[in-house]
């Protein structure tokens, strides 16, 4: 099995960001990759399991303890290397045997103990690893660089420069020209001039994700918890020492920052209050000097400092306050999965995977992880290039979502709604409009869709007058741009029901060609694949004949999103082993799919435990395709879709992307109105991408 192990090159190299950021790379290619930290960190403030814990949140895997610093160092002391040697060799032997290659992480820089990063080099030799380089390129120029690859190499000689997989940078300033900065680096080392040691990627710096927690901030400072609000979530991305009066830093009260200030000055607090209460999402207020408000100032800022505000005091003055904060860790703290998470799936977008898998084929791997369905889903929205229409354009989530789309290329979003109040929206959410992102105020064009909308409904008997009353919904609204091609889909519901989003869609796109019904799927983001499920929001009581519909229509919606479909029809009963008018529409629904659709592997009845566990499926049936490895779980009936999707959804805390809506013209699709901004950001790229092969209307 390959093995590439991360070693840096100097101080503060991220050196854990980079090996996540691999594993996640990895993953994205759909490969399975092992994780181990041998030996444990000892840098200032260091966290042993630091590394091995974030692996087994992240990847859902199996990592074993690292070694502990201690331990090396006696077995080093004591003449024992060798020994130790043989305890890394064996401790990486028990990291999933059936990965297809291992990122291992070595050992951080410790200006305390200079001598432990000499085991890198050993420790790659004894596992006949490919090595990358990992070099911060915040404090030093391109021919440092180059020069402190010549010297680490030198160190690795033992291994043959042929097993130099090659070197990342990481933090590398703003504004900094990559191209230009690799290229000073190779004209000035003749290992990377040479493609033995090639690049691979480069990070920049990205101060939001070095933003702590307010909780992280309270146990440093070992500061008494006023208000607790959401101490655990909410984060500090800037910092606003308020000693002036009240009308210079009323322009600071932004969203993320946080307050400090001594607790009798009631101004501030005030202040502070009337900007919550506007809906600016500070991070939290820090009160100094051992000094708490006064009863009746806690009274009257108490509503607005109630809305998940985090409030702590300090006994330190409010100088030394700032001071301690300077020096704040900037390492992640082991339970803070959230920045983890970001960090990690941050820089694998920056890695350069074709490097690494150049000697190791293609996988083979059938099923879809969650980062490879993510990963796919935004680079094919990319290509899609399609306009989305928004008609909830006022609403905060929705807002910050199209500003991310935009930014990422992921889709071309219009915002419906008065472009005043979306800026004030978008002004308290602190979010920069681009300029390039469209508004239209509903105002300005509604007149222009009326007569298409009279044409189209003529046989229901809509007149000019009713067809305006009814395009003063934006959703209807934006209907209509997709009916005329302004638009090529619309994204709704996260404050509409989703009856209010598809009853417009099938007065006026109506169904695709060949299309029976409309239908929904969620895309249910497992801890190691991606999982589909039909219908679980649309059809109450499907017939046999439409639940077959169904199941072709998400195995063909699984399919165009990257995934081998097998289909389960789910049913309380397995086979003939049960009987009853339930199951019998689920086993005639299944002989229809079949019958339509040769093609596709699609089984059934099956309970759901014979449909996605393997050793259940192989006894309770035997010799189907499906069963034990099914992807696509097609539900009898809403009632039992929809509860299933929300039960998984919430106690095991799995993602969910969707309902996807199935079988329209153009592609409309509805939101949860308790969606994320990722939520409605995954939305949207699923529909740019079923916009791609919509029919003509």
């Amino acid at each position: 099995m390959k093995t590439y192990y991360l070693a840096p090159i100097g101080l503060d190299a991220a050196l854990t960001s980079v090996a996540l950021g691999t594993m996640r790379a990895l993953e994205r290619r759909r490969l399975k990759a092992a994780f181990v930290k041998p030996l444990a960190d000892d840098y200032p403030g260091a966290d042993g399991e630091r590394s091995a814990s974030f692996a087994r949140s992240l990847f859902n895997i199996d990592v074993p303890t690292p070694i502990s610093i201690e331990h090396a160092e006696n077995l080093l002391s004591l003449g024992l290397k060798e020994q130790l040697m043989e305890e890394i060799v064996a401790l990486i032997g028990q990291a999933h045997a059936d990965a297809d290659l291992r990122v291992v992480e070595g050992l951080a820089h410790n200006p305390q103990k200079p001598a432990l990063s000499g085991l890198n080099a050993d420790i790659a030799r004894n596992l006949q690893a490919e090595v990358i380089l990992v070099v911060a390129a915040d404090k030093l120029d391109a021919i440092n660089i180059a020069e402190q690859i010549e010297i680490t190499v030198q160190l690795f000689a033992g291994l043959g420069r042929s097993l130099l997989a090659g070197f990342v940078l990481t933090k590398l300033p703003d504004g900094t020209n990559v191209d230009a900065f690799v290229a000073e680096i190779a004209s000035a080392s003749k290992t990377v001039s040479g493609g033995l040691c090639p690049f691979i990627g480069a990070t920049p710096f990205n101060s939001t994700l070095t933003a702590p927690r307010m909780q992280d901030v309270s146990n440093h400072l070992k500061a008494r918890v006023l208000f607790h609000g959401n101490i655990e979530t909410a984060r500090v991305y800037d910092i606003m020492v308020a000693t002036r009066s009240i009308e210079y830093i009323v322009d600071r009260l932004r969203p993320g920052a946080l307050i400090v200030t001594a607790g009798d000055r009631d101004d501030v607090l005030i202040a502070t209050s009337m900007a919550v209460m506007r809906g600016v999402p500070i991070a939290g207020l820090l009160l100094t000097s051992g000094f708490e408000p006064k009863p009746v100032i806690k009274k009257l800022c108490a509503p607005a400092l109630l809305q998940k505000v985090p409030v702590i005091i300090t006994d330190y003055t409010t100088f030394e306050t700032v001071n301690l904060l300077g020096k704040m860790d900037h390492h992640i703290p082991a339970d803070d999965i959230e920045r983890a998470t970001k960090l990690t799936d941050y820089v694998a977008d920056f890695l350069q995977t074709d490097v690494l898998l150049a000697k190791l084929g293609e996988p083979q791997e059938t099923r879809m992880p969650p980062a490879a369905f993510r990963y796919q889903l935004m680079m094919a929205a990319r290509k899609a290039h399609k306009t989305i229409v928004l008609p909830e354009g006022n609403e905060p989530r929705t807002i910050c979502a199209a500003v991310l789309c935009h930014e990422k290329q992921i889709a071309q979003c219009i915002l419906l709604g008065n472009p005043d109040e979306i800026m004030q929206v978008a002004e308290a959410q602190g979010v920069e409009l681009p300029a390039s992102l469209r508004i239209i105020d509903p105002e300005n064009v509604r007149a222009q869709y009326v007569a298409g909308m009279v044409e189209m409904r003529k046989a229901k008997g809509l007149t000019p007058g009713q067809a305006l009353v009814q395009l003063e919904d934006n959703v209807v609204l934006g209907t209509m741009m997709m009916v005329n091609g302004d638009v090529d889909g619309l994204v709704s519901g996260a404050v509409h029901t989703t009856a209010n989003t598809i009853r417009p869609a099938l007065q006026l796109i109506k169904t695709a060609p060949g299309a029976s019904l409309v239908s929904s799927i969620f895309f249910m983001l497992m801890p190691d694949q991606v999982y589909v499920y039909g219908d679980c929001a649309v059809n109450p009581d499907p017939t046999a004949e439409e639940l077959a519909d169904i199941a072709i229509q998400s195995a063909d919606s699984a399919q165009a999103f990257g995934l081998h479909p097998r289909v389960a029809m789910i049913s309380y009963s397995t086979g003939t082993s049960g009987a009853g008018a339930d199951v019998e529409k689920v086993a005639a629904a299944t002989r229809l799919a079949q019958q339509k659709r040769p093609d596709l592997l699609i089984d059934g009845p099956l309970q759901y435990d014979a449909a996605s566990v393997e050793s259940v499926g192989r006894q309770k049936s035997p010799g189907s395709p499906v069963a034990g490895q099914a992807n696509v779980f097609i539900f009898p009936d809403l009632n039992t879709g929809n509860t299933t999707y929300k039960a998984v959804q919430r106690s095991a805390g799995v993602v969910s992307v969707g309902p996807m809506l199935q079988g329209l013209r153009r592609p409309v699709n509805d939101l949860s109105r308790g969606a994320l901004i990722d939520d409605i950001v995954y939305t949207i790229a699923l529909t740019a991408i079923q916009a791609q092969t919509a029919p003509a209307i």
